[in-house]
């Protein structure tokens, strides 16, 4: 059988007389039982405590909820908010606290301040932390905060007293200062192209022409494209700044259709460059190059496993993708490099070629201010660039 969806806690009879519901071990008395005054005192208190997610700390005094409380139930709700993928923003969260966990589990929420703010960003940096990194999740801890106060689990001061405390400034901390991500050598990616799968090499080719991230590449299938045009529009829904109600789309020129062409003959959901794919060719290529004849060697027909633990998927992630990459730059005897540098030497080429502002609006980067004339003009610029040079 399924499993059931947890119960709720049940309406009951006091020895008093009274209604009772217990939830986290705590009574609330709902007046006489079987009355019809109980029945929707009990509908309220079990509308507030679904309301809370099941908290764990529901019913608790603000006075007596612990950090250690408040951050599980900030866990829950960043869980459901934010789903368990990968890239989740939840597991951010989870990395965020954890300080928090080892110095302050057992203080009262309530009682968080300045100083203890400080003390959980300065281990940050005896970690050995970045400073932009411990700089983005403290923001992450006061928003935690600003949660809680919002679900009336702390008071409203906790938070504003906290948002004032300004971010680390560069040169002004013993916090290290992360490396920029540099743009990668186009030899070096020529020299890495040969000892990658064709599916693999395609990607690069194709971020090296628009310019997109890795996961856009990744997620890319023939529905999101737009063909009726020169040149071709991708529109990717679930990207980098969607929570922003940014919209993401990028121009395919002459080449970078080209390659995709090929790719296009499947399902309108299904990714463009898939691992099924690479296994396919890598073993029809190993078929086409073996010396002893088919009915020679395995005589069942086939060295496959029938069952093996490990199956090629249906798309690429930004983690596979960029092992791939980090591999063949091992056989090919460069430097290592990633994905995402692939964008920022599309960007040098197109602000060389074209100016900043070209760069700008191919790679997406975009301010939330920013007018519907002015997008305009920016789709304009980014057809034109692809036009020529995509």
């Amino acid at each position: 059988m399924p499993k059931l969806t947890q119960a709720l806690p049940q309406y009951r009879k006091h020895s008093s007389g009274q209604a009772r519901v217990t939830i986290n071990g705590r009574d609330y008395l709902l007046g006489p039982y079987g009355t019809k005054a109980s029945r929707t005192m009990y509908d309220r208190v079990i509308a507030e405590y679904l309301a809370s997610g099941r908290s764990s700390s529901f019913g608790v005094r603000d006075s007596s909820i612990t950090l250690a409380m408040l951050m599980v139930d900030y866990a829950r709700f960043a869980k459901a908010y934010y789903g368990t993928g990968k890239n989740s923003e939840w597991h951010r969260i989870k990395y965020a606290i954890r300080p928090i966990k080892s110095y302050y589990a057992s203080l009262p929420a309530c009682e968080f301040g300045p100083s203890h703010f400080k003390v959980v960003r300065e281990s940050m940096i005896n970690d050995g932390w970045a400073r932009t990194n411990i700089n983005a999740n403290m923001k992450r801890i006061v928003r935690m905060m600003k949660w809680a106060a919002a679900e009336g689990k702390l008071p409203a001061s906790v938070f504003e007293t906290l948002r004032l405390i300004p971010g680390l400034k560069k040169g002004r901390t013993e916090a290290r200062e992360s490396e920029p991500v540099q743009p990668v050598d186009p030899i070096v990616v020529q020299k890495t192209l040969p000892h990658l799968p064709d599916v693999v090499a395609d990607m690069v080719r194709i971020q090296e022409l628009a310019g997109c991230r890795p996961g856009e590449v990744c997620k890319l299938t023939p529905s999101m494209i737009d063909r009726s045009g020169e040149v071709w529009l991708a529109s990717i829904e679930d990207h980098k700044t969607a929570h922003h109600g940014h919209r993401r789309s990028f121009p395919l020129g002459p080449k970078a259709q080209a390659i995709l062409l090929p790719y296009l003959d499947r399902g309108p959901n299904e990714c463009l460059f898939r691992p099924v794919d690479t296994d396919k060719r890598r073993r029809a290529a190993a078929s086409r190059a073996r010396t002893t004849p088919k009915s020679c060697g395995n005589r069942k027909g086939t060295n496959r496993k029938r069952n093996p633990k490990r199956k090629p998927g249906v798309a690429y992630t930004t983690s596979t993708y960029g092992k791939a990459i980090g591999r063949a730059a091992k056989k090919a005897k460069v430097d290592h490099w990633s994905p995402n540098q692939l964008r920022h030497s599309r960007a040098t080429v197109i602000r060389k070629e074209f100016g900043l502002e070209a760069a700008q609006v191919v790679l997406g980067h975009k301010s939330a201010d920013i007018t519907q004339t002015y997008a305009e003009r920016d789709a304009a610029l980014a057809f034109e660039v692809a036009r020529k040079i995509g």
